[in-house]
């Protein structure tokens, strides 16, 4: 469980969140909402890369303040761009670096660096640079990145915004196939009518948190009233 209490964030003096207070218990998550309305400063909370600059946040039970090193084990975080994830050239190095800084044996290391890249198609290019993937593989080698790790929650924000249709539905099904709560920030709206919930944001408050289909209309007649 991920609890967000009365949470206000502020940066350079500007507000960008007001008084959100949540409880994420789902499996799939979306957060969705226009360009500025606070949804990738949000999510940015849930494992530390930001706090609050009032309220709390705790991720079972563990605050992102004070206890930053246990919620990042526990929240993978993969970001919108890849090539900002993907920090080695080899494909298999990049999947490898967060086991090894854990002290994972080599042996072990490799067959979960094989696991994960064959469960995204990506085995055959284990000893690839990972600059020559395609966008959609260097989005599921992040993933993949991410993974390995075994995270309790997989935090995605837009992962979809700079592929193609054939792309986007390859993460989107990697997305589904994910046994981890998932808590995506998009704009593809059709890739969340599956969810089980949906949180929109607007100018920095929540103005609906319901099932996709209550919750998309109101974000949608929300755009249309501006």
């Amino acid at each position: 469980m991920i609890e967000i209490q009365n949470v206000s964030l502020t940066l350079d003096d500007n507000p960008i969140l007001h008084e959100v207070t949540l409880t994420l218990t789902e499996k799939r998550i979306a957060i969705v909402g226009s360009n500025g309305s606070g949804k990738s400063s949000f999510v940015r909370l849930l494992n530390g890369l930001r706090t609050p600059s009032e309220g709390r946040v705790l991720v079972d039970g563990y605050d992102t303040q004070t206890e930053g090193r246990k919620v990042r084990r526990r929240v993978g975080f993969v970001f919108q761009n890849p090539d900002n994830q993907i920090v080695f050239p080899i494909v298999e190095e990049d999947v490898a670096f967060g086991l090894k800084n854990l002290g994972v044996p080599v042996a072990e290391r490799e067959q979960m660096v094989d696991e994960v890249l064959n469960r995204y198609g990506l085995l055959s290019k284990r000893k690839q640079p990972s600059h020559t993937l395609s966008g959609g593989q260097k989005q599921l080698l992040a993933i993949a990145g991410v993974l390995v790790m075994k995270p309790a929650y997989v935090v995605l924000d837009e992962p979809t915004t700079l592929l193609d249709l054939r792309n986007k539905l390859r993460v989107s099904q990697a997305i589904d196939g994910l046994d981890q709560t998932a808590i995506m920030v998009t704009h593809d709206l059709d890739l969340v009518e599956n969810f089980d919930r949906v949180i929109v944001f607007d100018q920095g408050r929540i103005i609906a948190d319901d099932v996709p289909n209550k919750a998309l209309r109101r974000y949608v007649e929300a755009m249309l009233d501006a």
